[in-house]
């Protein structure tokens, strides 16, 4: 583990889980109530540099974390997400996977979940609409 990583000095009353791969611990700064984070032991930035057997070590944390955080937080879904590199908002360079407990009405709209880290893009759905709706115009003018 890298020495001055925040993530590889880890106080131990913030750690909810370890195996000889993986880390479990609550994020310091939680989006959402029981935002949990799962680090590999070994530090490195990015989930394409994993291992096969970091890679099933790291599902298997976030199973395990999932079943501690039902438990506590009885949440209503999930996001699991990775930032790879400081243009997708990394900010510690060493692994990590977040798990965000979602709760009914936590936002008003939650349809395209992670999509809204791009906003013009998070709203497909009316995007759908509205494509559906202009193909059926040029369908119509085409058969008038």
């Amino acid at each position: 583990m890298g020495n001055d990583c925040i993530f590889c000095n880890l106080r131990h009353e913030r750690i909810i889980g370890e195996c000889d791969d993986t880390i479990t611990f609550i994020d310091s700064y939680p989006a959402t109530p029981g935002h949990t984070l799962v680090i590999p032991k070994r530090h490195f930035p990015s989930f394409f540099e994993a291992t096969e057997d970091e890679l099933l070590a790291i599902g298997k944390a976030i199973q395990k974390a999932k079943a501690v955080l039902d438990k506590e937080f009885t949440p209503d879904g999930y996001n699991i997400g990775i930032n790879v590199g400081e243009a997708a908002g990394q900010s510690v360079e060493h692994l990590h996977v977040h798990i965000m407990p979602r709760y009914k009405g936590d936002v008003e709209d939650p349809r395209g979940g992670v999509r809204w880290i791009l906003r013009n893009k998070a709203n497909y759905h009316d995007i759908k609409k509205h494509d559906l709706k202009r193909h059926d115009i040029k369908k119509h003018e085409k058969n008038s």
